[in-house]
């Protein structure tokens, strides 16, 4: 680990050494590549100088211990600061080991997220549209822009399906392991004997690629328009400006109705088509991701679940870190923090083990 560090360490001093040179500044586009590369070892390298500042401290203090003419009041200075500068090593021992995991290349992407109601009918719908206000309340907390792409309403207020995207860097990272089913446990307001009814509801979350990033045939598009329509059949307007556009090596189907105007929703599903083949792609290059996949959005099933909600006892449950809170209230207001840090460190602690990483 150690030799990693001095390695970072040394690179970012070259590159600081290479910022002042004026041949450097006056080639943009190599200053912006050195800008991008300084930008991405200064944290870790920053960390690295803390643990060896505490280091230094932590052998200072052992080494006045050390001394036996030491007065009592100054050898309980000592000991009190090498108790202080161990525990800040451990600390940065870990955030270090984090920051040295390999970086996954979509966590620092804007996101596109589908949602679409499974097992359950209207209550189904109802819950599909509880997670879009859950996240989409979740971006205004962080400040982050949404936009709606394409969304199928029921007739109360429901969603048989609602694709919108996340316009925010790092937004990919936070939002990753929402994808998958989501089970919903509550009353409906047509029951009347009180009885629980379960529901479910899947949800796909994918990066949001460039054009560069993926490579599409126009020859193998083929692209419909029709009227865009709203819950019971209203129109939104009165000219043919939903778009649909199928891809058809792949048979690949997206549509976008939610802009004002036919060339923004194309362009709306043109980024929709991008993500979705991008996502094949990646899952065509690592058979352990597709099978990741697969388990994580899996059918709409009530027996496949990743996290439950349980309205009569406000509780939810996220079944792959055994997470559990009573706030759900809270949670579909928004306030996903806890939860999603849960997640990431689950996730950060899993790859660790797997690296094997040492002290």
């Amino acid at each position: 680990m150690f030799e990693r560090l001095e390695v970072a360490e040394s690179k970012y001093d070259e590159i600081t050494m290479k910022l002042s040179d004026a041949n450097v500044i006056a080639n943009q586009e190599e200053y912006r590549k050195l800008m991008k590369e300084h930008s991405e070892l200064e944290t870790i390298v920053f960390k690295f100088r803390e643990y060896k500042k505490y280091l230094k401290e932590l052998e200072e203090a052992k080494e006045m211990l050390d001394d036996k003419s030491l007065d009592r009041e100054l050898r309980d200075m000592a000991q009190l600061e090498m108790g202080e500068a161990s525990g800040k090593i451990e600390i940065l021992k870990k955030e270090i080991k984090v920051l040295l995991l390999p970086k996954d290349p979509t966590d620092e992407k804007s996101v596109i997220v589908e949602i679409r109601g499974g097992a359950g009918g209207e209550e189904a719908a109802l819950f599909a549209a509880n997670l879009f206000r859950m996240y989409t309340r979740y971006a205004e907390r962080n400040r982050w822009s949404y936009e709606l792409l394409d969304s199928n309403e029921t007739e109360i207020g429901g969603f048989k399906e609602v694709v919108f995207s996340i316009d925010a860097r790092g937004a990919f990272s936070k939002l990753k392991f929402e994808s998958g089913v989501h089970r919903v446990q509550r009353i409906p307001s047509t029951e009347s004997g009180g009885r629980i009814h379960t529901s479910t509801v899947t949800v796909a979350v994918l990066p949001e690629v460039e054009e560069v990033d993926v490579t599409i045939n126009a020859n193998d598009l083929r692209i419909d328009t029709y009227r865009a329509s709203g819950a019971g059949g209203q129109h939104i307007n009165k000219t043919d400006s939903a778009i649909r556009i199928t891809h058809l090596p792949t048979g690949l189907v997206v549509t976008c109705q939610d802009q004002r105007s036919q060339h923004k929703n194309k362009d709306m599903a043109m980024n929709v088509l991008r993500s979705k083949l991008y996502k094949m792609e990646q899952e065509r290059l690592d058979s352990e991701v597709a099978q990741e996949r697969k388990s994580q959005v899996g059918t709409g099933d009530r027996s496949e679940k990743i996290r439950t909600y349980n309205f009569p006892q406000s509780r939810i449950t996220d079944h792959r870190i055994g997470f559990t809170a009573y706030n759900m209230e809270a949670v579909l207001d928004g306030d996903m923090d806890a939860l999603i840090e849960a997640l990431v460190t689950a996730d950060q602690a899993e790859r660790l083990s797997k690296l094997g990483v040492e002290d």
